[in-house]
């Protein structure tokens, strides 16, 4: 288990430092929260799949880990934030007159 467990770290660091040199716009946190979750996920995955496969797969155990790294760190990611990527109708004010027609106020 001891060797298992230091597998699913490796798996877990390579994660996160493969999604931030990938996509190092999308994670506008921390880098340490990134690798960290990534590397909390392949600890925590590869140590439930190991007892749930009763240490039968080792392999498997590591693919489990790499699959529940990837998906928490993907969580953390902000394409919505990335530089140059934000829709065009974000941040813009509303802008009344041409193509809106003024609001008229009932009288009291």
């Amino acid at each position: 288990m001891l060797v298992e467990s230091i597998a699913f770290a490796l798996v877990g660091l390579v994660t996160g430092l493969v999604a931030l040199l990938a996509r190092p716009s999308y994670f506008r946190t921390a880098r340490t929260l990134t690798v960290g979750t990534a590397l909390a996920a392949a600890l925590l995955g590869g140590v439930v799949t190991h007892f749930c496969l009763e240490g039968r797969y080792p392999a498997g155990s590591i693919v489990a880990a790499a699959v529940a790294s990837a998906v928490l760190t993907a969580t953390l990611a902000r394409p919505d934030l990335a530089a140059g990527l934000a829709p065009a109708h974000r941040h813009h004010p509303h802008r009344g007159g041409a193509h809106r027609a003024p609001r008229r106020h009932r009288p009291a």
